[in-house]
Order: C-alpha cells, then structure tokens, then sequence
C-alpha cells in the first residue's frame, strides 16, 4: 500500500525569527527595511507603467505582496514585489485579453502556487535547467529595454503594441518626433546611477577622482560615503532629476500628464467578474504566471541563502506564500508578485536579519504613499525609462552569451532557443517549447548511457550485460538483441546479466518482454540474473518474474 500523502506544513520563518528578537535586530531590520521601500520606490511604479498599468497598481502591490511574502514566507530575508521578469508577461496580458483578465490570472496563479507549495513541489522547480532560466531572463531584459526606448526618446506613440517587430517598427515610423530633453534625462539618469556606486568605492576611477576632490576633509568624505552607500542611485535619480523638470519646466511627459493623479487613500477592495469559461481562456496566462513567479521567487531565495548567511529557505512555505500574496492582491487592483533579487541584495547589505525588515519595507512604502502621492505627478517618464534601462542590463546575464563556447550544444540550444523564443514570440512559447526541448534532449542523453553489450555467446548460449537505466528512450537497443535472437540458432539460452541495470520502466519491461518472446518462439529459455532492488520489484509487481519461474521450471520438466 503506498504511503499516505505528506501535505507540507504551513510555518511562516516569521515565527522562528521572533523567538529571541532582541531591540539590536529590530533597529537593524527597520534601518534596512526603510532603504529597501525607498529603493522599491520608483521600481514599483517603473514596472506599473512599463506594464501597461497606472503607478499605483506597482505601489501597492509593493506594499500588499511585499508585507505578505514577507510576513508568511520560508524565507529570512526576501523581499517581494512586482519584479521585471513580470513586464512583458503583464504587458502581453493587458494587451490580448484586457485588465480585469489580468487580475483574474494573477489570482488563479496564487491558487496554483499555494497548491503547490502545499504538494510539497517547490524543490521541482529546481529542475528547470540554468539554460532556460539563463534565456528567458536576459530575453525579458531585451524586451524591457526595446519597451522603454518609447520613454526614454519622448516619441509620440499613442500605444506600443506587444510584439518585438511591431514595437521596432512603431520606433521606427515615429523617430521624427524624438524628444531631445526626454533623451538628455533619460541618458543623465542611466549614467547616473551606473556611475553612482562606483563614485563611493575605492577600488574604481571615480573613487579615486572622489576621494582626491574630498580627501582635504576627512570627516565630510567618510559622511559623503556613508550617504553614498546607503542612498540607493535611483532614489537620487528621481528626486534630483524630478525636481530639475519641474524647476526647468522642461517639455516632457510625466506620470501626471499621462496617468492623471495617484489615489493617497488604500485601493477599496473588489471581486473582478469570474467564470469559468474564462478561466478555461486564462489557462496559458495563468501557468506561465505561477510557473516564473516559483522560479523566480525560489531562484531569489537562493540568492538570499548564499548572501545572507542565514538558514536555508523553505521552498514550500514560499510557494505557499507567494501564492496567498498573488491571491489577495488582484482584489485591490494589483499585478503579479514575486521575489526580487535587487532588493532582496539590498536587504542583506543594508544589515537585514528577519522577514521583520520585509515588513517595514512594506509599511515605509505606505507611509510614503499616503503623504507624498501628490509628488509622484512630477516624475518624468524619461527618468523612469532611465532606471529601467538599469534594471534591464543588470537583470541580463550577457556573458553567458560570450561563454557558450565552453558549453555543449544541448546548452547552446536550449539557451538560445529560449532566449529567441522570448524575445520573437512570446514567454509562454519559450517555456513550453524550452521544457519540452530540455526533456527530448535529456531522453536523448540518459539513453545514450544504457548499454547491451554481448559478452558470450556459444552454440547453446548468449550471455549479455545491461547498463544504466532501461527506459522508454533506450529501449531500441533492446530491439537489437530481438534482432540477434531472430537470426541465431533455434533452441539457445538467453542470459541477461543484470548487475548493472539501475532503473527500469514499463517500456523498458515491454522490450524485455518482446525479447522473451521471441526466445521462445525460437525454443530457447530466457534467464535473467543479478537484478537490483528497484528492477526486480517490477519485475514482480507486473507478474513477469512469475513467467520466467515457469518457464524454467517447463524448461527442467
């Protein structure tokens, strides 16, 4: 009888990280949780937007997602939130199937995401090969630089549309109207806050031009780069680049000439229109959706483990929390959530220990909502596309593409196969094409590692060896065994060494089969000798080690 079900155990790491909280950890969560909301911040809106969402669906998916995955996650340090990887998704979403859709797939995900981290699946999802994650991601980093170079050179494009050859060409057609003081900020962001971290450190040219203008006063450089390290670029893109707009009054589009004003007031709760037909259309949305939102999430938490320290993550309560975050936050007008790495890297620095820092990220973000929304209006949209433009190129893993060579051609294929699919067509093909690649060629690998070798052969006996697994995809050479036995005298013994087979399955008991019939359509006996555990337990569930031991027992008769 097989054993019940284990259905995993919902235990936010919140609960353990209590246990001895002391007022040093708490200072130092809430000093890295309010960095982490003011760098979450711009990002939230930038993705909002960039989506084809108001700014405010960004803002408090920060805050609602954020305070969830952090309060009921597996992990210590994670920080969630709209993430870039979701852009183009959402984008593509919004485009075909229209808002309310969106909110009904980000729901009917977080239902699927919490099942699976109650099945106790959050470990499959390490099984996605690194090529695949390696090419969908910087294929998403292509398409949200391409979907903010409409921003970042001001054109007049009343509605990008969602395919790559369509946005080129809606670029191309519209270049007239380029915008030189949307470009000029834009350009002045991206270069400010490439530059920004490298100005503070010691180990680069502008450190060192930095610490020749400030060496004279000791005491304001080590004050200039304390600032430096703990005001995030972006932030100091935003205001500085904001308020020299608004002060300018420079010509450019801003979140409150495109979007109107940001509500101060919490989104009031609503239930989109549900049926299920339309869940039935949603279906593809919905999965791809879950499936990068527990990629994501869980190749984020790894990242938090690595750099933090800290005990490893619980793969199924942050599944099961991710999937609660993408449930709830539809209903407030929100979009899709998930780990971010950036922030979640910035957490850690800023001296994070606890999900307790997650949770004033959440409530800086709302504090700052509720008294400076009215701000947000000035923000030109070149600035946002600047930061964007940041968080593509560090998203992309470019070398990866100068590396190939070192790599065999199943990776090559895999990762540019998914990496074009991405960026021509669309996320959802590039998985399902790229796993269902990933599996031909692992098939393709592990087949060519079993072996039949023939090691005797007399005038009354063959004897041959088995090795590796004997599974649907290797069972051809099972076939050429038949093929020996077809042409060899009537009457002979066949001998299977088994020693060697480590695996089989019931295609691989199918070919055995067929080789055992045809041993005794030519008056031979079939003997099979040395089985391993996991062979012999299906040669004995399926009844043919029952078969042999009467053929031998007919044989001695």
């Amino acid at each position: 009888m097989p054993p019940p079900l284990q259905l995993a155990r919902f235990h936010p790491r919140l609960l353990d990280a209590l246990h001895g909280y002391s007022r040093e950890r708490f200072a130092r969560d809430a000093g890295a949780g309010l960095t982490v909301g003011i760098v979450a911040l711009p990002l939230a809106m930038a993705f909002a937007i960039a989506s084809g969402l108001k700014p405010e669906a960004g803002i408090w998916t920060a805050i609602i997602a954020g305070f969830l995955i952090s309060a009921l996650g597996g992990s210590s340090v994670q920080i969630g939130g709209p993430a870039g990887a979701f852009i183009v998704i959402v984008y593509g979403i919004v485009e075909r199937y229209g808002l309310a859709n969106l909110l009904i797939s980000t729901a009917c995900a977080g239902v699927l995401l919490f099942l699976m981290g109650l099945f106790r699946l959050g470990r499959l999802v390490r099984y996605v090969p690194i090529s695949i994650v390696v090419g969908f991601t910087n294929g998403i980093a292509v398409l949200i630089a391409l979907s903010q170079i409409k921003d970042l050179l001001g054109l007049s494009i009343a509605k990008m549309p969602a395919d790559f050859f369509a946005q080129l060409h809606a670029i191309g057609t519209h270049l007239g109207s380029l915008n030189p003081w949307a470009l000029g900020l834009g350009m002045v962001c991206l270069l400010g806050v490439l530059a920004w971290p490298r100005l503070f450190a010691d180990d680069t040219r502008l450190g060192a031009a930095m610490h020749q203008v400030l060496g004279r006063n000791a005491k304001f450089e080590r004050r200039a780069r304390f600032a430096g390290a703990r005001v995030p670029g972006p932030i100091v893109a935003l205001v500085t680049l904001t308020a020299a707009a608004w002060w300018f009054a420079l010509p450019v589009e801003t979140i409150g000439s495109r979007f109107g004003s940001i509500p101060q007031g919490a989104p009031a709760f609503a239930l989109p229109e549900f049926s299920w037909e339309t869940v039935k259309l949603l279906l593809a949305p919905t999965l791809t959706i879950a499936l990068l939102g527990a990629i994501e999430s869980l190749l984020c938490a790894r990242v938090a483990d690595q750099v933090s320290g800290l005990p490893r993550h619980d793969p199924n309560q942050e599944l099961m929390a991710q999937g609660v975050a993408n449930f709830v936050t539809p209903f407030f007008g929100g979009m899709p959530a998930t780990g971010t790495i950036a922030r979640t890297v910035t957490n850690v620095r800023s001296g994070a220990s606890s999900p307790v820092a997650g949770i004033v990220h959440a409530a800086t973000l709302l504090l700052v909502v509720l008294a400076a929304a009215p701000l947000a209006l000035y923000v030109p949209l070149a600035v946002l596309a600047g930061i964007l433009l940041f968080v593509a190129w560090n998203m992309g893993e470019w070398r990866e593409f100068a590396h190939l060579r070192r790599y065999s051609n199943h990776y090559r294929l895999l990762m540019l196969g998914t990496f074009l699919l991405t960026v021509v067509f669309d996320l959802t093909v590039a998985m399902q094409v790229g796993l269902l690649l990933a599996c031909g060629l692992f098939v393709r690998r592990m087949s060519g590692l079993f072996r039949v070798e023939q090691v005797e052969r007399s005038d009354d006996a063959i004897t041959y060896k088995l090795y590796g697994a004997l599974f649907f995809g290797a069972v051809a050479q099972i076939d050429r065994a038949v093929q020996e036995v077809e042409a060899a005298p009537p009457g002979q013994t066949v001998v299977l060494d088994a020693l060697q087979l480590v695996s089989l399955d019931t295609s691989g008991l199918d070919a055995l089969r067929q080789l055992h019939k045809a041993v005794l359509q030519r008056g031979g006996t079939l003997r099979v000798e040395s089985l391993q555990a996991q062979p012999r337990a299906v040669f004995e569930r399926s009844g043919f080690a029952a078969e042999l031991a009467q053929q031998r027992a007919s044989a001695e008769i």
